[in-house]
């Protein structure tokens, strides 16, 4: 059975999207937050994982869709919360984020396939900024996560690295961009046009506000 965590902050304003205050306000990058979370949980839903948890810092609100089991986070650093995420699972697992909502269930399938997961392998999706945005593994051993420096330039290399060094065979997914700022809300939202995140893009777009 392969477990699909999402990892999220709960969508208030001040607490999520700051990078895009300005030009947004803090309500509007909480609106942005949410529409992408929402979009990521549907996303999970609609893959082959066989369970679909998310793993929050805040509390369940009416974007939650139904048949996603919500668990809290771990606290500490981002590593540690990972780490936490992980340790809830007693087989293989794929950790996704919340900031790019253009995620398909397609995108996600090679590693969630039933095969997908043999002894001493794993999953690496990088991300643009240097990040990752994806990370499965066959054992979901904490120690993989621990002590990694988060949200800097190099976080996906030392991630890998941190991977391969434990002698686990690495599976790359595509590149994808985070959102982080107003340039990458609206390249993400045009990458998937159909979403409520593009909706509510659309929306900041004509009011002039990205």
């Amino acid at each position: 059975m392969t477990t699909l965590l999402v990892i999220a902050k709960e969508p208030v304003p001040g607490r999520v999207k700051t990078r895009l205050t300005p030009p947004c306000t803090p309500r509007q990058a909480a609106r942005l937050a949410e529409a992408a979370l929402a979009d990521t949980l549907h996303t999970a839903l609609a893959s082959a994982a066989d369970r679909c948890v998310l793993v929050l810092d805040g509390a369940p609100g009416p974007w939650l869709p139904t048949g996603v089991e919500v668990v809290p986070q771990e606290t500490g650093g981002l590593d540690r919360r990972i780490a936490g995420a992980f340790a809830r699972c007693a087989g293989p697992a794929l950790l996704i984020g919340m900031d790019t909502p253009q995620i398909t269930p397609g995108l996600l399938e090679p590693a969630l396939d039933p095969g997908a997961y043999g002894p001493g392998s794993a999953w690496f999706g990088p991300a643009a900024d240097g990040g990752f945005w994806a990370l499965g593994l066959c054992d979901p051993d904490p120690a993989l996560l621990l002590g990694v420096p988060m949200s800097t330039p190099t976080t996906g290399a030392v991630q890998r690295s941190r991977l391969t060094a434990a002698g686990l065979a690495v599976r790359d997914l595509p590149v994808l961009r985070d959102v982080d700022t107003a340039r990458d809300a609206s390249l993400a939202a045009a990458e998937a046009p159909g979403g409520q995140f593009a909706f509510a893009v659309r929306e900041l777009a004509t009011a002039g506000v990205l």
